[in-house]
């Protein structure tokens, strides 16, 4: 078999096999920015710099046409790969009215503090795959410790089995309040392939 015909899999795809796409709406607006702005902006800019390159001469030693063109093949992967992330993504607001134990335990949306043996105290939001950012202690369901976290109430002590060991939190409360996801923000990497043209 041909190496054009051999597939590997790519570092976004293990997300997708937790089958459902749980996200908040700030991560639904956020991929569906970037999709926007892949569509109406980056891409026609880099289409622009392909055409301009292939008239250039041969294009098998032109390097902007080759560069632009795999450009170009990058961004329709991404484009390819947001799209079928919002189809599947089923939208929890964590701000959504909640009885019972859906308003007592941590599940998809929580807000969680807890504390480990040595009385640590941290705080961290339980997200969907594509809105994780530590900087912000947004954590995945998917992930060791948001799976640890799941269905605990105040007052639970749970076991995170983690690849540097297993630990044990005791969860100190759970709240279920707005997460606020950074917003997508225009990469500055686009302006290059305008200022291409301009030469």
């Amino acid at each position: 078999m041909r190496k054009g015909f051999t597939r590997r899999p790519k570092a976004e795809e293990p997300a997708a096999n937790h089958g459902k796409n749980y996200i908040t709406p700030g991560g639904i607006e956020r991929l569906k920015d970037e999709r926007h702005f892949l569509l109406t902006k980056d891409r026609p800019a880099v289409v622009e710099v392909v055409a301009w390159a292939a008239g250039n001469g041969d294009r098998s030693e032109n390097a902007d046409y080759q560069y632009s063109k795999r450009r170009l093949r990058q961004i329709d992967g991404r484009v390819r790969f947001l799209t079928k992330r919002i189809e599947a993504a089923e939208v929890v607001d964590p701000e959504a009215p909640r009885t019972g134990q859906r308003a007592t335990r941590a599940f998809f949306g929580a807000t969680v503090r807890y504390a480990n043996a040595a009385g640590a105290e941290r705080v961290v939001s339980i997200v969907g795959t594509d809105e994780v950012n530590l900087d912000r202690n947004h954590i995945s369901w998917a992930s060791p410790l948001g799976r640890a976290l799941m269905r605990a109430a105040e007052g639970d002590e749970v076991v995170l089995h983690a690849p540097g060991g297993t630990e044990t939190l005791t969860v100190l409360e759970v709240l279920y309040e707005r997460i606020s996801v950074e917003p997508f923000h225009v990469p500055s990497g686009p302006e290059v392939a305008k200022k291409r043209l301009d030469r």
